[in-house]
């Protein structure tokens, strides 16, 4: 029986050149595409991957349910 799981990514533009892409549910969750779509797609097969070697583990998969988001802007001296 298939499951459906929700996870937010975080895109990170790249000096050199991309980006990288990671799961901050899943720690070590991290993978790298030259554009957006190729990255939140490489970031598609690693959670698929990573959910995979939970289960096989019989570890638990984290869930989003109780996460909340808010980006704090801070404005500080340099």
């Amino acid at each position: 029986m298939e499951k459906s799981y929700n996870f937010r990514i975080m895109l990170r533009k790249e000096p050199e050149g991309g980006y990288t892409a990671s799961v901050p549910s899943l720690p070590g969750c991290v993978t790298y595409g030259e554009t957006i779509d190729e990255a939140i797609e490489m970031t598609r097969e690693a959670v698929a991957l990573y959910i995979e070697s939970l289960i096989e583990h019989n570890e638990p998969v984290p869930s989003e349910e109780d996460v909340f988001e808010y980006n704090l802007q801070i404005n500080a001296l340099a």
